[in-house]
């Protein structure tokens, strides 16, 4: 009697079968997938052809404040004149990376950059960047299509909230209060104002981007001036404000011990030669009054000296690493890589919709059978 020996499959082997029963499948479907991929590379060219330029322009800057005192022979010389310049424990030190984000964040700063003042071409004068978006800006055929379909719900729900009544605005000044046209060009601007802080290397970057490669540099120059602004008066904010209260008492004490000078040295040249002893005491007190005025008077000068320097120790200084200049070439799009991205797609969507059929078409079958 003959036995049959049935001998295993190696899986490697069945693998490799595996392998090139999909690669037929393919292959017997290549034009479907050469028709897919050309579809998708045309509407890649397409996409890339219509979509509108942009410029980016960038800049860097390291802020540097003075961590230790105002030490040296500067310290030196004010101990000498019994002025205490304090040690490096005062409000001196880095500026925290983390203030960056929250200033570029913030409402009044997009706010004052919608007024900055741009270069556009074909236009004689100087426009604001709100002035831009609302009455010269026309976006590319793209946006206006996204805008018009998948942005549609959208475009329905402003319209609807716009025939909402408007709630009473307060008279809170300290309020801050949006329209509609402000909350849409802020949220914009988020879009096309980047920051990046390094806190390793301890330097900021800025990066403005716009359709015009000039309104670009200017939009980035105008954000730079705005960024050290802000992070200048956060650092020294408290150092000025009560240095500003020592200028005003000073002022006051000033013209009091110039009062008290003036009727001590009065009192002494009406009463020359006269050793009363009502005299004397009324000396003794004009002495005692402008000598503790002077007292006064000396402490709040050495105080106002010293809070003059402390003011000058929180300022920080900007180093600029990387001014801002007007770009050359445009940052986008990258038409290249909107073809490659297109291509691929298409290639891969293709080949998994071939691979994919019978099985889809299975799963259909044992669904009606069940």
């Amino acid at each position: 009697m003959n036995h049959t020996q049935s001998h295993p499959i190696d899986p490697q082997q069945e693998d490799s079968i595996d392998i090139i029963a999909l690669l037929k499948k393919c292959w017997l479907q290549r034009k479907f997938i050469l028709k897919s991929t050309a579809l998708f590379f045309s509407i890649g060219l397409f996409v890339a052809l219509m979509s509108q330029n942009y410029f980016s322009t960038s800049t860097t800057i390291v802020p540097v404040t003075s961590k230790s005192g105002v030490g040296g022979n500067l310290g030196g010389l004010a101990s000498l004149a019994g002025i205490n310049l304090g040690g490096s424990g005062s409000a001196g030190g880095e500026i925290s990376p983390e203030l960056y984000p929250e200033i570029v964040s913030s409402i009044p700063f997009k706010l004052e950059l919608l007024d900055t003042p741009l270069r556009i071409a074909g236009l004689d004068s100087l426009v604001t960047y709100k002035d831009y978006y609302e009455n010269y800006y026309s976006p590319g055929f793209l946006s206006q299509l996204k805008k018009y379909t998948l942005g549609l719900p959208g475009i329905i729900i402003g319209a609807l909230k716009s025939d909402a009544p408007n709630t009473p605005s307060t008279s809170n000044s300290a309020i801050l209060s949006l329209t509609e046209e402000e909350a849409s060009l802020i949220k914009q601007l988020e879009e096309q104002i980047q920051l990046n802080v390094n806190d390793k290397e301890g330097f900021v970057s800025l990066t403005a981007t716009l359709p015009e490669a000039e309104a670009s540099a200017q939009l980035a120059l105008k954000a730079q001036n705005l960024l050290q602004r802000y992070a200048l008066q956060f650092k020294t904010q408290k150092s000025i404000e009560q240095l500003q209260y020592i200028e005003e008492r000073f002022a006051e004490k000033e013209k009091e011990f110039n009062a008290k000078k003036m009727k001590y040295a009065a009192f002494q040249d009406t009463n020359r030669g006269i050793n009363t002893a009502l005299a004397q005491s009324r000396l003794l007190q004009l002495q005692a009054e402008y000598d503790i005025a002077f007292t006064v008077y000396t402490e709040l000068a050495k105080q106002l000296e010293t809070q003059r320097l402390q003011v000058k120790k929180d300022t920080p200084i900007f180093t600029i690493l990387k001014p801002v200049s007007i770009p050359k070439e445009k940052a986008g799009p990258k038409k290249k890589l909107i073809l490659v991205i297109y291509t691929f797609l298409g290639l891969v969507l293709s080949i998994g919709y071939v691979l994919a059929k019978d099985f889809l078409k299975d799963v259909k079958q044992d669904w009606d059978n069940a």
